[in-house]
């Protein structure tokens, strides 16, 4: 998840506590022996899902090496697991998305035992004390959880002297995670435990490169039991409005029509119809007109024009100007400019107020600045005065590369690989894992990770959807903001998780 872009390539900078390496001759072993990895345990008590839980919490490092074992990165997990341990029961692995994004938000925001109290109807968090509250609506109740930070993330980082081009990429990112996955496991215990693994936003492209390493070789191969992904974007392509790509105008189109419903612009009896009804005519009708060019005829043209002005609530002046194609970025500037408000992107219910009410673009995401204060008190108070661990790196919430481009190629191979599509790697995985279930969770505000997009990337061919689950929210890319959507959530992934 970002501010402006969701798939932007992230700056992240070097934040380590610098470590000293012996060089008494014992060479990489030493080095790593410099490194004591923090282990911090609490035994806790809390209700989820109404059940009375006693659990422990262990936030603890994790030291990733190199092939003479000299140490390269270090990744923070925070795991809570039910007491006294049953490895009958179900782990779930979690990780957020940027990529550069901590698990802050789906921790303290969703699943994990304690939350953050933000306004719920997408107002402003304003300034601090954020409450800290007990949340009900854990899963603790049925799975344990292990919340991931990848290395550029939360606490997690690269020693000095690290490559950042070893870690930082859809492959060797996806490396890092599934050798933590399989370190976890052995560490406690739980090879024979059912498995779900999940994230949001690049979290979900992350599930998809990470299922991949874990199932995908011949290896010590890791069979998950559930795919959780939470706003999801696997088909890049189809999201970005390059001139030409007509697919990033379809599949933004329902959301625009559900933006518009939801600020009162268009009319529907609720957002379910409003967003069916643009449903079919992105893919009918106005996929159609965009296609034909230069040809579409001026009655279909006029016609087309028409029915997008009524769905998206903007003027018919506006989209001939625009020649049928607004882009996201036009669209939070246009459809509340009457009224000199913009509209968020991760999540469209926010509206913020620009320095003046001219140009193109909104000056900044009122969806993000609208929460991310809380969430980044929280999870530091929390993991630092909650839970012991103790550092002088600053969490990073939405990490910044250091100065080197995230390297988005799938392989090493010949091509371009222009076209960045993970949905496959799902396919594969499913196909060659008849256990193997997904749950999709998409909110219908969410401009970073449109729900239609969504759904056209999970019903390509190759993807079983007798196990393609797929649930939707009244609120953003986090949905879990809205305590209606947070409650409902729970209990769709509950059932889910319940179901193996």
């Amino acid at each position: 998840m970002a501010v402006r872009h969701l798939v932007a390539v992230l700056i992240l900078f070097y934040f380590a506590t610098p470590l000293t390496a012996q060089d008494d001759g014992g060479g990489a072993t030493d080095q790593a022996a410099a490194i004591d990895p923090q282990v911090r345990t609490r035994d806790l008590v809390g209700t989820f899902g109404g059940q009375r839980v006693s659990y422990r919490t262990t936030v603890a490092e994790t030291v990733l090496t190199s092939d003479d074992g000299a140490p390269e990165a270090v990744i923070v997990t925070t795991s809570y697991v039910k007491s006294p341990r049953d490895n009958s029961r179900p782990v779930f692995f979690i990780y957020n998305g940027g990529p550069g994004s901590g698990s802050v938000w789906l921790q303290m925001g969703a699943w994990g035992p304690k939350r953050v109290a933000i306004p719920s109807d997408a107002r402003d968090d304003g300034a601090p004390p954020y409450p800290l509250l007990d949340n009900p609506d854990s899963l603790l109740d049925v799975a344990d959880l292990v919340f991931i930070d990848p290395p550029g993330t939360g606490f997690s980082y690269l020693t000095p002297g690290t490559d950042p081009e070893k870690y930082y990429g859809l492959r060797e990112d996806a490396r890092a995670v599934a050798e933590m996955i399989r370190r976890w496991i052995n560490d406690n215990g739980r090879w024979n435990s059912p498995k779900y693994l999940g994230g949001e936003s690049y979290g979900t492209t992350r599930t998809a490169m990470v299922v991949d390493e874990l199932e995908g070789g011949t290896f010590n191969d890791v069979a998950l039991n559930g795919l959780v992904l939470v706003s999801t974007i696997l088909d890049f392509a189809a999201r970005e409005p390059t001139p030409g790509n007509e697919m990033a105008y379809v599949v933004t189109l329902p959301n625009m029509a559900a933006a518009a419903w939801f600020h009162g612009k268009a009319e529907a009896p609720s957002v379910e119809a409003i967003a069916e009804e643009a449903r079919r005519f992105a893919i009918g009708p106005f996929a159609s007109a965009l296609l034909k060019g230069q040809d579409l005829p001026d009655t279909e043209r006029a016609a087309v024009r028409a029915e997008l002005s009524r769905l998206t609530g903007l003027s018919e002046t506006y989209l001939e100007q625009a020649n049928l194609r607004v882009t996201s970025q036009r669209f939070y500037k246009e459809l509340l400019r009457d009224r000199g408000l913009t509209i968020g992107r991760l999540d469209a219910r926010y509206t913020g107020t620009d320095y003046d009410n001219a140009g193109e673009y909104p000056d900044n995401d009122p969806s993000f600045y609208g929460i991310d204060a809380g969430y980044t008190a929280a999870v530091n108070a929390w993991l630092r005065e909650g839970l012991g661990f103790e550092t002088d790196r600053e969490y990073q919430s939405i990490g910044r590369e250091p100065g080197r481009h995230w390297n988005w190629s799938l392989s090493n191979g010949p091509g371009r690989n222009a076209y960045l599509n993970v949905a496959p790697l799902i396919g594969k995985a499913m196909r060659e894992n008849s256990g193997l279930r997904l749950f999709n969770a998409q909110g219908y505000y969410d401009f970073a990770t449109p729900f239609f997009g969504a759904e056209y990337s999970l019903n390509r061919f190759g993807i079983p959807q007798d196990r393609v689950e797929l649930h939707y929210y009244g609120s953003g890319h986090m949905m879990y903001v809205r305590d209606e959507d947070r409650v409902k959530l729970s209990r769709d992934l509950r059932a889910f998780i319940r179901a193996h």
